[in-house]
């Protein structure tokens, strides 16, 4: 079938096949990728099924199109946010907006995320999206605080490990809720964590 599968060049057909993967990603996100076929998709865009194969070998197809909005929707906000923080920063407070805010998108994306991090344990192609996404926010990040007049030593380590603090407590809170952790504690510790590492 991948044969039949073609690059739109046409301003309509691009308009296509990006409203095939905003279905997907809205549906993916709403239901779940299990929970979602092709004919879905292919409905909610307004095109018909034949249309969707036309662009797409397959749902897995549109889901690795749907990781590229995926990773925008997560980035853009907290780039947003680091730069939008007023001058000199208070990395307290901006450590805290980064937890809340990740949190936000934890929920806002947690069927989809939860897809996600499951086939990223099977599916290379998931997964070497996932470490993408890693890249780019460390990268980003570090040279968006150096750019803020946050500059330690070791500053993409430092941004990478902060990140990996930071998701770890979003999953606990949006997914695990264990009911022994007073959550309210546990992003102190997070936040002064965050504000110890970039002092």
């Amino acid at each position: 079938m991948s044969t039949a599968i073609r690059v739109p060049q046409q301003e309509r057909s691009i308009e296509k096949k990006n409203k095939i993967i905003q279905a997907g990603y809205e549906l993916f996100s709403e239901v779940g990728y299990y929970g979602t076929n092709t004919a879905e998709i292919a409905k909610r865009a307004g095109v018909s099924t034949g249309i969707v194969y036309g662009y797409f070998e397959d749902k897995r197809d549109i889901l690795l199109c749907v990781l590229e909005i995926y990773i925008d929707k997560v980035y853009k906000p907290l780039a947003h946010i680091v730069d939008k923080s007023p001058q000199p920063v208070d990395m307290r407070r901006l450590a805290l907006s980064v937890i809340d805010k990740t949190i936000e998108l934890h929920r806002q994306n947690a069927k989809l995320h939860n897809t996600l991090h499951s086939l990223a344990t099977t599916d290379e192609a998931v997964n070497a999206h996932f470490i993408s996404l890693e890249n780019k926010i460390t990268e980003q990040m570090s040279k968006q605080l150096v750019k803020v007049g946050i500059s330690p030593e070791n500053i993409t380590e430092k941004v990478h490990l902060a990140m990996n603090i930071v998701q770890s407590y979003a999953h606990e809170t949006v997914f695990d809720s264990h009911s022994y952790i007073d959550y309210a504690k546990m992003k102190e510790l997070v936040c002064e964590i965050l504000v110890e590492l970039f002092r």
